[in-house]
């Protein structure tokens, strides 16, 4: 079923004001490597980039401690 005007909009407010985005660049190729790994541990690639992130900024801090 398509998906209204009026959808788009709110979906497009929410994330607005929910979220903020991000763009990183890797080399040809990677993408669909580091998106089969996330999918092998039931995540997806999204949550798997903010978990690497999550876990890497607290053993930096922890190192530092």
């Amino acid at each position: 079923m398509p998906v209204s005007k009026a959808q788009q909009k709110a979906v497009s407010k929410y994330m607005k004001e929910n979220y903020d985005e991000l763009k990183a660049r890797i080399p040809k190729g990677q993408k669909e490597i580091i998106k089969s790994h996330a999918e092998a541990q039931g995540e997806s690639l999204n949550a798997f980039i903010n978990r690497a992130i999550s876990e890497t900024m607290k053993r930096d801090n922890a190192a530092t401690e």
